[in-house]
């Protein structure tokens, strides 16, 4: 195929619709959380992890997330924008390389304001791991083991009071990540210890790889959305186009909406064939299914409701797009939108049927001009 011959055209309807049913969410699928989660490649920890996995689980299990965590099949770890998101630990391990290839420890104003050059981290790592072997640590315990090592006592006011960004750093190099909450507070863990970590593959591998991830996950999608994801979320910078270019065998390019977009070569038959869906889903707040592809994708979310998206209002979305928003107290459940009419009514309801599973408890509905 030429690089100008597009494999097909779809509609964004139909786009929206198959993502959907990658997702699992039109229909809810039966895979276990950690399989919920590879599938999305991340998930934010700000957002509520265990009602985002049950609301793409047919039947959701109790406890099936805090149980991956716990036995390593998924793990927390900063990647994505500095930020915390659960991941399998593959997934983690292929965008940590990406996000630590910037190597911002090695920057000027790092070197400076840590005083650590580049060529104290490898000791600096080693001390971190050995500290940690013992078992997790919170970020003041892990803090205050550290300096007092004479080697590492001037770290005390950069990293003291609550400062994660020099810990971030170790994280995105595969030393740590959020281990158990301990008395409410948030533990470190040596990444070592996960039961399923691979360690940080090789940055031509993990590149390539990530890229493939992201397409697979939130396809049909434009370079725009690779660069928002791997450019901007994990500062991939000028390698993007290469690892792009790297499983350009693997891609094609459709036309969604009169715009190019890529997918995987091995989906386009199911994209074409998809059906378009009314289907209602009621997501929570920073679902990864409007972070995925960005609040700033009008296709999944009308300007209209990006600001709610952006601070995280709990969602409804009709056919994938956002239409609405929805809280929830005590079982009463309040939907805000505009539709109307017995078809509109039935969808909601199944919508809300969902939302009940994912929840565990009955809701009483009440529905308001949104």
């Amino acid at each position: 195929m030429r690089d100008d011959e597009s494999a097909g055209t779809a509609t964004r309807a139909q786009a929206l619709a198959w993502r959907l049913g990658r997702h699992g969410l039109v229909p809810p699928g039966g895979s276990t959380a950690e399989d919920v989660v590879g599938g999305l490649v991340a998930l934010p920890a700000q957002s509520d992890v265990d009602l985002a996995v049950r609301t793409r689980q047919a039947a959701p299990a109790e406890g099936e997330v805090a149980a991956a965590l716990a036995d390593g099949r998924l793990i927390r770890t900063f990647t994505f924008r500095g930020s915390v998101h659960v991941m399998t630990p593959d997934d983690a391990a292929v965008h940590l390389a990406v996000r630590g290839s910037g190597r911002q420890w090695e920057l000027r104003s790092w070197r400076e304001y840590y005083g650590l050059e580049p060529q104290d981290w490898p000791a600096f790592r080693a001390t971190v791991r050995e500290v940690l072997d013992d078992g997790p640590l919170t970020h003041d315990e892990l803090v205050a083991a550290l300096t007092a090592r004479p080697a590492y006592r001037h770290l005390g006011p950069a990293v003291e009071g609550g400062a994660w960004a020099l810990l971030k750093a170790l994280a995105w190099q595969g030393d740590l990540c959020l281990g158990p909450t301990r008395d409410r507070r948030t533990t470190l863990q040596a990444l070592a210890h996960v039961p399923g970590w691979p360690g940080i593959p090789d940055l031509d591998d993990a590149g390539p790889r990530a890229v493939e991830a992201y397409v697979r996950a939130y396809g049909p999608t434009t370079p725009d959305g690779l660069q928002y994801w791997l450019g901007n979320g994990l500062s991939a910078g000028r390698r993007l186009a290469r690892w792009t270019a790297d499983v350009g065998d693997r891609l094609t390019t459709v036309q969604v909406g009169g715009r190019d977009a890529l997918v995987l070569r091995e989906d386009v038959d199911d994209l074409l064939a998809a059906e378009p869906t009314d289907a209602v889903r009621l997501l929570p707040g920073y679902d990864q299914w409007v972070l995925g592809p960005g609040t700033a994708d009008r296709d999944v979310v009308p300007p209209a409701w990006r600001t709610a998206a952006t601070r995280g209002t709990p969602l409804v979305v009709v056919g994938g797009v956002v239409v609405g928003t929805w809280a929830e107290r005590d079982g009463d459940l309040t939907v805000r939108w505009a539709h109307e009419g017995p078809a509109a009514r039935r969808a909601l309801d199944d919508g809300v049927d969902r939302l009940a599973v994912g929840l565990g408890r009955p809701l009483r509905v009440t529905v308001e001009a949104g």
